[in-house]
């Protein structure tokens, strides 16, 4: 490849990051928002986030977690949240005992409460496990917030607020749009809470 050639594609993916994020800016805003305040009602009520997801997307759901326990730009006290999947014991376990299926929704049934926000975050919106977990949470009375591409998927109707980034693929400016939605929720979160301190 030559090297005008390297720049324009370099740029091209830019272009088309910054293509994804003004329609998903025009479509989320608002429930960006509503998101943000099921996570504020349940941390003001004592309770805790849960988000999971698989590959990049459980990359994603321990970056949100990192940002909410540890901070984001404020100092304060940490907020108690948790990404499922990272204690292999667990994983390994309900995976060999009840399938690959179930390894989110177990960790929820154990650990969440009614009231605690569950965070699924999958690109397609249709991964089985991400899938299992919503709907555990819903039985059990947890708010449920879908990161997703267009449409939702199977995710859609599990969710109390879908945020569903308005790309069909590739799933990198998907997973990019999600970035900058998440830190968005964070940022919010974060500076409600401290101002109301």
């Amino acid at each position: 490849m030559k090297d005008q050639d390297l720049i324009s594609d370099i740029r091209g993916r830019f272009d088309d990051l910054a293509g994804v994020l003004r329609l998903t800016e025009e479509h989320l805003a608002p429930r960006i928002g509503d998101a943000a305040e099921l996570i504020l009602a349940a941390y003001r009520q004592g309770g805790a986030v849960f988000a999971f997801g698989n590959g990049g997307s459980a990359a994603d759901a321990q970056h949100l977690v990192g940002e909410l326990v540890g901070r984001f730009l404020r100092e304060r006290p940490g907020f108690r949240a948790q990404a499922l999947g990272t204690d292999t014991a667990v994983l390994t376990s309900v995976a060999n005992d009840y399938g690959f299926d179930h390894i989110f929704a177990r960790e929820l049934l154990a650990n969440a409460r009614a009231g605690d926000v569950a965070i699924a975050i999958t690109t397609s919106g249709n991964s089985p496990n991400v899938v299992q977990a919503l709907k555990a949470g819903r039985e059990m009375g947890l708010k449920t917030i879908a990161l997703t591409g267009a449409g939702g998927g199977l995710c859609g109707p599990l969710a109390d607020v879908l945020l569903d980034v308005p790309c069909s693929g590739p799933t990198p400016r998907i997973q990019e749009a999600h970035g900058v939605v998440y830190h968005i929720l964070c940022e919010i979160v974060e500076r409600e809470l401290v101002a109301a301190e």
